[in-house]
């Protein structure tokens, strides 16, 4: 069973629909033992950074976020969900995020239009499984304003050009996480789910 997490924001139900049409178990869940006893983990997310944090915090699930994660369990973040794994953004203020991975979630300052919505390219830097399959330059779906700066530079798998170079996917250990919505991104974003689910499915 792979655990998608409701933390009161965000479109679940699309990337449920995802992961059923690539005939995965799934449940939408905000029950920290159902997120212990899940074999994959998906935390997607839109909207404000502290907002999805507070609630975060308030249903008890970091810390199952966090066990999971120290047990190796296959990990996809979508959007805000990347975002939370970092230490700290400064959307609307300062706000603590998971720590997961160390760094910082930033404003995009481009010269072009923010918030960065639509089909962008995305540059492989690393290979992973979650990405096979899957051809350097292909285009995805972005919806953010903000975007994720790590500190450790080997964690970067995918950046895209939107004025200036920002990081759209990142892979650390059994974490996979994107700025894309793979759910909304046609058959490639089917095809990194599937990806995802076949590692959830080899625990």
């Amino acid at each position: 069973m792979i655990a998608i997490i409701d933390y009161g924001i965000g479109n679940l139900a699309s990337v449920r629909n995802a992961f059923l049409a690539q005939n995965a178990r799934v449940t939408i869940t905000s029950d920290p033992k159902v997120i212990s006893g899940a074999s994959g983990i998906v935390l997607p997310g839109v909207g404000a950074f502290g907002k999805g944090m507070s609630n975060l915090v308030g249903r008890g699930l970091v810390e199952p976020i966090k066990e999971s994660v120290a047990a190796g369990k296959p990990f996809l973040g979508i959007c805000l969900g990347l975002q939370f794994l970092f230490t700290e953004s400064c959307e609307g203020g300062q706000f603590a995020g998971l720590d997961l991975i160390p760094g910082t979630v930033e404003r995009l300052q481009v010269d072009l239009k923010v918030p960065h919505i639509g089909w962008n390219q995305i540059e492989i830097e690393q290979e992973c499984p979650e990405l096979d399959g899957v051809p350097n330059g292909s285009f995805f779906y972005f919806v953010h304003s903000y975007h994720v700066v790590p500190e450790d530079k080997t964690a970067i798998a995918t950046k895209t050009d939107y004025g200036v170079d920002f990081v759209s996917a990142i892979k650390r250990d059994s974490i996979f996480a994107c700025q894309f919505h793979p759910e909304r991104s046609g058959n490639l974003g089917l095809h990194v789910i599937r990806n995802f689910v076949a590692l959830a499915e080899a625990r």
